[in-house]
Protein backbone atom coordinates (compact mmCIF):
# COMPACT_ATOMS: atom_id res chain seq x y z
CA UNK A 1 0.00 0.00 0.00
CA UNK A 2 1.20 3.51 -0.74
CA UNK A 3 2.42 5.63 2.14
CA UNK A 4 1.30 9.12 3.11
CA UNK A 5 3.87 11.94 3.54
CA UNK A 6 3.86 11.09 7.27
CA UNK A 7 4.86 7.49 6.50
CA UNK A 8 1.46 5.92 7.21
CA UNK A 9 0.31 3.23 4.83
CA UNK A 10 -3.21 3.31 3.44
CA UNK A 11 -3.98 0.18 5.43
CA UNK A 12 -2.60 1.76 8.57
CA UNK A 13 -4.84 4.79 8.21
CA UNK A 14 -7.91 2.60 7.60
CA UNK A 15 -7.16 0.54 10.70
CA UNK A 16 -6.62 3.64 12.84
CA UNK A 17 -9.99 5.02 11.75
CA UNK A 18 -11.83 1.75 12.44
CA UNK A 19 -10.14 1.37 15.83
CA UNK A 20 -11.65 4.64 17.05
CA UNK A 21 -14.96 2.78 17.40
CA UNK A 22 -15.41 0.96 20.70
CA UNK A 23 -18.28 -0.89 22.40
CA UNK A 24 -19.23 2.38 24.14
CA UNK A 25 -18.31 4.76 21.30
CA UNK A 26 -20.45 3.61 18.40
CA UNK A 27 -21.28 6.92 16.69
CA UNK A 28 -18.78 9.70 15.89
CA UNK A 29 -18.32 12.68 13.63
CA UNK A 30 -15.51 12.61 11.06
CA UNK A 31 -13.73 15.32 13.06
CA UNK A 32 -13.83 13.18 16.21
CA UNK A 33 -12.57 10.18 14.26
CA UNK A 34 -9.69 12.21 12.87
CA UNK A 35 -8.70 13.50 16.29
CA UNK A 36 -8.83 10.06 17.91
CA UNK A 37 -6.99 8.44 14.99
CA UNK A 38 -4.32 11.15 14.99
CA UNK A 39 -5.01 12.06 11.37
CA UNK A 40 -5.25 15.46 9.69
CA UNK A 41 -8.83 16.56 9.21
CA UNK A 42 -8.70 16.33 5.42
CA UNK A 43 -7.22 12.82 5.57
CA UNK A 44 -9.81 11.65 8.10
CA UNK A 45 -12.70 12.98 6.02
CA UNK A 46 -11.29 11.30 2.89
CA UNK A 47 -10.75 7.94 4.61
CA UNK A 48 -14.20 8.06 6.19
CA UNK A 49 -15.78 8.90 2.82
CA UNK A 50 -13.99 5.94 1.19
CA UNK A 51 -15.13 3.57 3.94
CA UNK A 52 -18.72 4.85 3.71
CA UNK A 53 -18.66 4.35 -0.07
CA UNK A 54 -17.48 0.77 0.48
CA UNK A 55 -20.23 0.11 3.04
CA UNK A 56 -17.76 -0.49 5.87
CA UNK A 57 -19.02 2.62 7.67
CA UNK A 58 -22.48 4.19 7.63
CA UNK A 59 -23.31 7.91 7.74
CA UNK A 60 -26.62 9.18 9.14
CA UNK A 61 -28.62 12.23 8.11
CA UNK A 62 -26.65 14.43 10.53
CA UNK A 63 -23.28 13.35 9.16
CA UNK A 64 -22.42 11.12 12.09
CA UNK A 65 -20.63 7.87 11.33
CA UNK A 66 -21.07 4.33 12.66
CA UNK A 67 -19.76 0.87 11.78
CA UNK A 68 -21.48 -0.46 8.66
CA UNK A 69 -23.26 -3.76 8.28
CA UNK A 70 -20.92 -4.79 5.48
CA UNK A 71 -17.98 -4.74 7.89
CA UNK A 72 -19.89 -7.06 10.22
CA UNK A 73 -20.84 -9.27 7.25
CA UNK A 74 -17.24 -9.64 6.08
CA UNK A 75 -15.96 -10.24 9.61
CA UNK A 76 -18.33 -13.15 10.18
CA UNK A 77 -17.49 -15.06 7.00
CA UNK A 78 -15.40 -18.14 7.77
CA UNK A 79 -14.41 -16.65 11.09
CA UNK A 80 -12.87 -18.88 13.76
CA UNK A 81 -14.49 -16.62 16.36
CA UNK A 82 -17.91 -17.21 14.81
CA UNK A 83 -17.35 -20.98 14.76
CA UNK A 84 -16.37 -20.96 18.43
CA UNK A 85 -19.37 -18.81 19.33
CA UNK A 86 -21.78 -21.07 17.45
CA UNK A 87 -20.35 -24.16 19.12
CA UNK A 88 -20.45 -22.56 22.57
CA UNK A 89 -23.84 -20.86 22.59
CA UNK A 90 -26.04 -23.94 23.37
CA UNK A 91 -23.77 -24.87 26.29
CA UNK A 92 -23.69 -21.27 27.49
CA UNK A 93 -27.49 -21.19 27.55
CA UNK A 94 -27.52 -24.25 29.80
CA UNK A 95 -24.98 -22.64 32.15
CA UNK A 96 -27.03 -19.47 32.22
CA UNK A 97 -30.23 -21.36 33.00
CA UNK A 98 -28.51 -22.98 35.97
CA UNK A 99 -26.47 -20.07 37.36
CA UNK A 100 -28.64 -17.07 36.37
CA UNK A 101 -25.89 -14.47 36.53
CA UNK A 102 -23.59 -13.50 33.63
CA UNK A 103 -22.20 -16.21 31.33
CA UNK A 104 -19.44 -15.18 28.94
CA UNK A 105 -17.27 -16.49 26.10
CA UNK A 106 -13.84 -15.02 25.38
CA UNK A 107 -10.92 -15.73 23.07
CA UNK A 108 -7.33 -14.51 22.95
CA UNK A 109 -6.84 -11.50 20.68
CA UNK A 110 -3.72 -9.33 20.63
CA UNK A 111 -2.73 -10.31 24.18
CA UNK A 112 -6.17 -9.47 25.61
CA UNK A 113 -9.38 -11.36 26.34
CA UNK A 114 -11.88 -10.48 23.62
CA UNK A 115 -15.49 -11.29 24.53
CA UNK A 116 -17.59 -12.87 21.78
CA UNK A 117 -20.81 -13.44 23.70
CA UNK A 118 -22.51 -12.64 27.00
CA UNK A 119 -25.78 -13.95 28.42
CA UNK A 120 -27.21 -12.12 31.42
CA UNK A 121 -30.10 -12.52 33.81
CA UNK A 122 -32.16 -9.35 34.46
CA UNK A 123 -31.40 -9.63 38.19
CA UNK A 124 -27.69 -10.40 37.79
CA UNK A 125 -25.05 -8.34 39.56
CA UNK A 126 -22.54 -5.84 38.22
CA UNK A 127 -20.50 -6.65 35.12
CA UNK A 128 -18.53 -4.27 32.89
CA UNK A 129 -17.93 -6.82 30.13
CA UNK A 130 -19.50 -6.12 26.75
CA UNK A 131 -19.67 -8.17 23.57
CA UNK A 132 -16.64 -7.14 21.45
CA UNK A 133 -15.12 -5.67 24.61
CA UNK A 134 -11.68 -6.54 25.96
CA UNK A 135 -10.17 -7.16 29.38
CA UNK A 136 -6.54 -7.62 30.47
CA UNK A 137 -5.31 -11.19 30.68
CA UNK A 138 -3.75 -10.83 34.12
CA UNK A 139 -6.85 -9.30 35.73
CA UNK A 140 -9.87 -11.21 34.43
CA UNK A 141 -10.75 -14.83 35.17
CA UNK A 142 -11.16 -15.46 31.43
CA UNK A 143 -7.79 -13.84 30.77
CA UNK A 144 -6.05 -15.91 33.43
CA UNK A 145 -7.39 -19.10 31.84
CA UNK A 146 -6.28 -18.02 28.37
CA UNK A 147 -2.88 -17.04 29.70
CA UNK A 148 -2.37 -20.15 31.85
CA UNK A 149 -3.25 -22.47 28.97
CA UNK A 150 -1.44 -20.39 26.36
CA UNK A 151 2.12 -20.76 25.14
CA UNK A 152 5.24 -19.70 27.01
CA UNK A 153 5.95 -16.81 24.64
CA UNK A 154 2.53 -15.30 25.36
CA UNK A 155 3.06 -15.53 29.11
CA UNK A 156 6.50 -13.93 28.95
CA UNK A 157 5.26 -11.16 26.67
CA UNK A 158 2.41 -10.28 29.01
CA UNK A 159 4.33 -10.62 32.26
CA UNK A 160 7.27 -8.49 31.15
CA UNK A 161 4.97 -5.52 30.56
CA UNK A 162 3.63 -3.21 33.26
CA UNK A 163 0.45 -4.85 34.53
CA UNK A 164 -2.47 -2.46 34.88
CA UNK A 165 -4.33 -2.25 38.20
CA UNK A 166 -8.12 -2.04 37.88
CA UNK A 167 -9.01 -2.49 41.56
CA UNK A 168 -7.14 -3.01 44.80
CA UNK A 169 -7.49 -6.76 44.20
CA UNK A 170 -5.96 -6.79 40.70
CA UNK A 171 -2.67 -8.74 40.75
CA UNK A 172 0.09 -6.61 39.24
CA UNK A 173 3.23 -8.32 40.58
CA UNK A 174 4.51 -10.71 37.85
CA UNK A 175 5.61 -13.22 40.48
CA UNK A 176 2.12 -13.28 42.00
CA UNK A 177 0.56 -13.72 38.56
CA UNK A 178 2.96 -16.57 37.75
CA UNK A 179 1.90 -18.39 40.92
CA UNK A 180 -1.74 -17.78 40.01
CA UNK A 181 -1.19 -19.24 36.52
CA UNK A 182 0.40 -22.35 38.03
CA UNK A 183 -2.66 -22.71 40.27
CA UNK A 184 -5.02 -22.29 37.32
CA UNK A 185 -3.19 -25.02 35.37
CA UNK A 186 -3.28 -27.34 38.39
CA UNK A 187 -6.97 -26.78 39.18
CA UNK A 188 -8.23 -26.38 35.62
CA UNK A 189 -10.06 -23.15 36.39
CA UNK A 190 -9.54 -19.55 37.53
CA UNK A 191 -11.30 -17.66 40.31
CA UNK A 192 -10.65 -13.92 40.38
CA UNK A 193 -12.43 -12.14 43.26
CA UNK A 194 -12.65 -8.37 42.92
CA UNK A 195 -9.93 -8.01 40.30
CA UNK A 196 -12.11 -6.35 37.65
CA UNK A 197 -14.88 -4.95 39.87
CA UNK A 198 -14.63 -5.09 43.64
CA UNK A 199 -18.24 -6.29 43.99
CA UNK A 200 -17.82 -9.27 41.64
CA UNK A 201 -15.95 -12.55 41.33
CA UNK A 202 -15.05 -13.99 37.95
CA UNK A 203 -14.94 -17.78 37.52
CA UNK A 204 -13.58 -19.25 34.28
CA UNK A 205 -12.58 -22.55 32.67
CA UNK A 206 -10.70 -23.22 29.43
CA UNK A 207 -12.05 -24.73 26.23
CA UNK A 208 -9.03 -26.79 25.16
CA UNK A 209 -7.85 -27.99 21.77
CA UNK A 210 -6.23 -31.37 21.14
CA UNK A 211 -2.83 -29.97 22.15
CA UNK A 212 -4.13 -28.75 25.50
CA UNK A 213 -4.08 -25.07 24.57
CA UNK A 214 -6.99 -22.76 25.31
CA UNK A 215 -9.16 -22.14 22.27
CA UNK A 216 -11.51 -20.03 24.39
CA UNK A 217 -12.58 -19.32 27.95
CA UNK A 218 -16.05 -19.80 29.42
CA UNK A 219 -16.78 -17.70 32.48
CA UNK A 220 -19.45 -16.66 34.94
CA UNK A 221 -19.48 -13.38 36.87
CA UNK A 222 -20.89 -13.80 40.38
CA UNK A 223 -21.51 -11.49 43.33
CA UNK A 224 -18.26 -11.10 45.27
CA UNK A 225 -19.02 -13.46 48.16
CA UNK A 226 -21.11 -16.01 46.26
CA UNK A 227 -20.18 -19.69 46.37
CA UNK A 228 -18.47 -20.84 43.17
CA UNK A 229 -19.09 -24.59 43.20
CA UNK A 230 -22.29 -24.67 41.12
CA UNK A 231 -20.85 -22.27 38.54
CA UNK A 232 -17.64 -24.26 38.21
CA UNK A 233 -19.50 -27.54 37.76
CA UNK A 234 -21.71 -25.99 35.07
CA UNK A 235 -18.75 -24.38 33.32
CA UNK A 236 -16.65 -27.56 33.23
CA UNK A 237 -19.57 -29.49 31.75
CA UNK A 238 -20.11 -26.76 29.18
CA UNK A 239 -16.42 -26.60 28.24
CA UNK A 240 -16.29 -30.35 27.56
CA UNK A 241 -19.42 -30.02 25.43
CA UNK A 242 -17.89 -27.19 23.39
CA UNK A 243 -14.63 -29.11 22.96
CA UNK A 244 -16.54 -32.06 21.54
CA UNK A 245 -18.53 -29.79 19.20
CA UNK A 246 -15.39 -28.10 17.88
CA UNK A 247 -13.68 -31.47 17.39
CA UNK A 248 -16.63 -32.72 15.32
CA UNK A 249 -16.55 -29.57 13.17
CA UNK A 250 -12.79 -29.63 12.55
Amino acid sequence: MANSPSGDSVTGRLVRVLETFTPTRTVQTPAEIGRRAGLPSSTAHRVVADLVAAGLLDRDGEGRVSVGLRLWELATRSSLALRVRQAALPAMERVQARVREHTQLAILEQDEALFLERLSDPDAGANITRIAGRLPLHASSSGLVLLAFGDHELQERVLTQQLRRLTAMTPTDPAVVRRKLAEVRRLGHAIAPGSIEEVSTGVAVPVLDRAGRATAALSVVLPRDAATGVALDALHRAAHEVERALTRDS
